[in-house]
């Protein structure tokens, strides 16, 4: 008799690291095997390559804004669908190997997404201390175990993990701070639409002529669609090439996104949908009067009766 294998979810690693906590907090956790990976790409393309079913990856921070590293890979990699997110708060410590004091620290290490958080705690107590980029903020804890480091700036919850001792917490410059995470998989079935929902996606300007970018946001506006983000990045393709990452309030089931979407699929370039799936934050989209999908129905019924002949 076959034991069924548990799902396989990949996160940027090693244990330790705050996406580690975001997939630790997801409801089916106790059932699914943490694998870790080096880097966000790496997450994402075991999930393309099937050997994981589900990827964690950080999207955004409520400080330093987009964690580029995810938007781009799911701009131009092969597709995946965003199924669900979460907010998960962030505060930093201090991670040194026992014995260290605040004098001896010369190096700090974390994640790029980490430092800017930090840097006024950093410049007002270790004034001379370099900083230092790691893959992670568990890998920067990792590297101070070993030797290469003096401190690193990650989770409290890693000390334990890498043997070493907390010498300041919280360590932050905006208290209350939080990372947006996202579960992605390979692409299948839309999560049912809940009411609270948000839909991603990307697209690109087709030829850049004048006021294309308002005609993009006009999709959205004409329907009351409401944007809870909207981000530019560079296409790589040369200087001023550009696509923009959007997330809207709402679900592509719903008439008012559906019909948004299908009007940026015909007028821009290179529109990827990202997923539709719960906000974490449970907020109800805004709804203006004519935009409810039983007041579409309404005008596409009165639209097949005019075009029928009748008394429309």
């Amino acid at each position: 008799m076959s034991v069924e294998q548990p799902l396989r979810y990949a996160y940027l690693g090693p244990e330790g690291t705050f996406t580690e906590a975001a997939l630790l907090a997801l409801p089916e956790a106790g059932s699914v095997e943490a694998v870790p990976c080096p880097t966000v790409p790496s997450a994402l393309d075991a999930v393309r390559r099937g050997e994981c079913a589900a990827a964690v990856v950080a999207m955004e921070s409520s400080v330093e804004g987009a964690v580029t590293a995810t938007i781009d890979e799911l701009a131009s990699g092969e597709p995946l669908i965003i199924v669900r997110e979460l907010l998960l708060s962030v505060s930093f410590a201090l991670l040194v190997r026992p014995g260290t004091a605040l004098e001896d620290i010369k190096t700090v290490a974390s994640h790029p997404v980490a430092e800017p958080q930090c840097r006024r705690w950093l410049g007002e107590n270790l004034p001379d201390a370099r900083w230092e980029a790691a893959t992670s903020n568990a890998h920067a804890a990792r590297q101070v175990q070993d030797g290469v480091y003096d401190a690193a700036l990650a989770g409290s919850f890693a000390a334990a993990r890498y043997g070493l001792t907390v010498l300041a917490e919280p360590v932050h410059d905006f208290a209350g701070a939080q990372t947006r995470f996202v579960l992605v998989t390979r692409p299948g079935s839309v999560p049912p639409p809940t009411g609270v929902d948000k839909t991603s996606i990307t697209v690109g300007l087709r030829d850049n002529h004048p006021g294309e970018l308002m005609e993009i946001l006009e999709q959205f506006a004409t329907r009351g669609v409401n944007l809870c983000r909207i981000e530019s990045r560079p296409t790589g393709e040369g200087m001023g090439r550009y696509f923009f990452f959007i997330d809207c309030e709402g679900h592509i089931a719903d008439a008012r996104v559906g019909e948004a979407l299908m009007g940026l699929r015909r007028s821009s370039a290179n529109m990827r949908f990202l997923g539709s799936y719960p906000r974490a934050d449970g907020q109800p989209p805004a709804m203006r009067f004519g935009t409810s999908d039983e007041e579409f129905a309404a005008a596409h019924a009165w639209l097949d009766e005019a075009r029928g002949g009748g008394s429309a």
